[in-house]
């Protein structure tokens, strides 16, 4: 993928809900912006979730207004603390910190009486339908709903059977308290919806203190009303929620906050369905929710990419009116454009092959000094040893070598990386299966950087020290699908059968003394020539394990399309 064009700050325009916001404040229709981001807890946040956290919260910053983190915890079936605690997490780190923690179990007290308020209007309705009469009498998009035979109950029987449902006189599914709308209305989310059923659960933060939940469509309006929520954002699959969300807010009378929608984000080569995501973990189709090849923020960040890249990826993006898919080439270009500028660079052998310098003293070292990172002058430099017995990249050699190919052949010369000696290989060394195991060069000591000689060569390699490297464990990270539009699979085939089966692969590999030491949760940093990678959370003293981040180039576009 190319670079994204830069534009100057005078040429960014505003986005429509900038506008909007900015028509509010200055017609005087808010004082101030008040925004929320509002997750359920039944699972862990992806990069979608990501890209509505940095709009919300973004919005509300840019604006001098606040953002709640408010949990849309009305499902207890399928809601945990787990998630609860990995929510908060994700939004720390992506570097925003909301103004009051709340939960919409804090207002389950005034929903119900909002629901008594309804009842008493002659808005709302205890009904007795299954949920499969009611789903077979609501209609079609072609024709009209049928009404139940329970809508015509008296105001004072509906209070008395709510009451009742509100107090646990019925089981499970027995009846519903359904808003009395229009069984003919052409949205049909406006058809009779239901505000209330019983659940006999407990909740994870009330307990048992109800065995009714309000659905999420009665709910979410209503809080946003209590918060006082100027600009209420969702994406675009709400659109059609939002007449119910202001009927609702107008049937009460209570502050009116407003909903306005925007495109989700789809990323090619990605899911964001947390019910396919959640088949992914138990059927141990990847390693967890934190797995690196996951979409999730907590898998992102396993697998190294930073805060900042991700809000740089949300920028990027930008905020639409329409769906459209998004390259995932874009999430890595802005991973790299950060990692470049920040990454200590380190060198790291990932398919060795020795290679033995013959005409160079067997015990003799020499020390020589390496820039941490050539993007950053301040980042300092580090110790390298050089001997005689070196591993390099197995890529960097070949047998018969192609033209242009500027690397290491028999008979052929490179340069040695940061030390500069010109080495020429000699001879190849192979098993009885014709595996090469070595390589035995020369090298011209006249050739050491900061010498005299001016000999050159078009090829330069990296190189690690056999005697003074580490061995560790290296994870190499691909796309987890290989279809590229996850969302328009053809009919008939499962999303499990587009699993990329080369996603990872584990290596047996060398480094830097130094990378060793490194331990979860340090700053990536740069194999030479070969990528950005991480400290992984299995990584011990004992047992150095690396995730790799992104590759240097975007070098999948470049496979898949051969």
């Amino acid at each position: 993928m190319n670079t994204p064009e830069t534009t100057s700050t005078s040429e960014i325009s505003l986005n429509f809900l900038e506008e909007i916001i900015e028509s509010d404040l200055a017609s005087g229709k808010h004082q101030s912006v008040m925004t929320r981001f509002p997750p359920e807890p039944n699972g862990y946040l992806h990069i979608g979730h990501a890209k509505s956290i940095c709009l919300n919260f973004g919005l509300a910053k840019k604006y001098g207004g606040k953002t709640n983190l408010r949990f849309d915890d009305t499902n207890p079936t399928k809601e945990d603390v787990e998630y609860v605690d990995s929510i908060k997490e994700d939004v720390r780190w992506l570097g925003f910190e909301w103004a009051q923690e709340l939960y919409a179990s804090d207002y389950f007290g005034q929903l119900y009486q909002w629901a008594l308020q309804l009842i008493q209007q002659g808005l709302a309705y205890v009904d007795d339908e299954s949920q499969e009469e009611i789903r077979l009498h609501r209609g079609t998009v072609t024709t009209a709903g049928t009404e139940s035979p329970y809508r015509t109950r008296s105001v004072d029987e509906n209070l008395q059977l709510f009451t009742q449902m509100h107090d646990g006189k019925f089981a499970d599914g027995a009846k519903v308290l359904r808003a009395k709308i229009d069984m003919a209305h052409p949205n049909m989310l406006l058809r009779d919806p239901i505000l209330y059923r019983i659940l006999h659960t407990e909740h994870h933060r009330t307990g048992k203190q109800w065995c009714i939940y309000p659905m999420y469509d009665y709910a979410h309006g209503q809080c946003d009303s209590i918060e006082n929520i100027t600009h209420s954002i969702c994406t675009l699959e709400f659109d059609v929620h939002r007449p119910l969300y202001d009927w609702f807010i107008e049937k009460l009378g209570i502050f009116a906050s407003h909903q306005y929608e925007f495109a989700r984000l789809s990323l090619t080569y990605t899911l964001m369905s947390k019910r396919k995501l959640l088949e992914l973990v138990k059927g141990n189709y990847v390693n967890g929710w934190d797995d690196p090849r996951m979409p999730t923020i907590c898998g992102i960040r396993r697998r190294g990419y930073t805060p900042e890249s991700i809000r740089t990826f949300a920028e990027k993006v930008g905020v639409a009116k329409r769906d459209n898919v998004i390259d995932l080439s874009l999430l890595e270009w802005c991973v790299r454009e950060d990692l470049n500028k920040r990454a200590l660079r380190r060198m790291a052998v990932l398919n060795p092959v020795k290679l033995v310098i013959t005409n160079y003293p067997a015990q003799k070292t020499e020390e020589i000094v390496a820039g941490n990172n050539p993007e950053d002058p301040n980042a300092g430099r580090r110790p390298l040893t050089f001997s005689r017995e070196l591993y390099i990249e197995r890529d960097d050699f070949m047998e018969i070598p192609p033209k242009k190919f500027f690397r290491l052949a028999p008979g052929s010369e490179v340069r040695l990386k940061y030390i500069g000696y010109i080495v020429k290989c000699q001879e190849v060394v192979k098993d009885a299966a014709g595996n090469i195991t070595e390589l035995r060069c020369t090298y011209d000591p006249d050739t050491r950087s900061g010498g005299s000689s001016t000999r050159s060569v078009k090829g330069t390699i990296h190189w690690l020290s056999a005697a003074h490297c580490r061995q560790v464990e290296v994870r190499l990270f691909d796309r987890l699908f290989t279809e590229p539009f996850m969302d328009a699979i053809p009919e008939g085939k499962d999303y499990k059968d587009y699993l990329n089966p080369n996603s990872l692969q584990t290596l047996t590999a060398f480094v830097e003394p130094a990378l060793a030491a490194m331990k979860a949760g340090d700053f990536p940093v740069q194999f030479e020539r070969l990528g950005y990678f991480v400290p992984d959370l299995d990584s011990s003293p004992q047992k150095p394990i690396f995730n790799r981040t992104t590759t240097l180039k975007d070098t999948w576009a470049k496979i898949n399309t051969k």
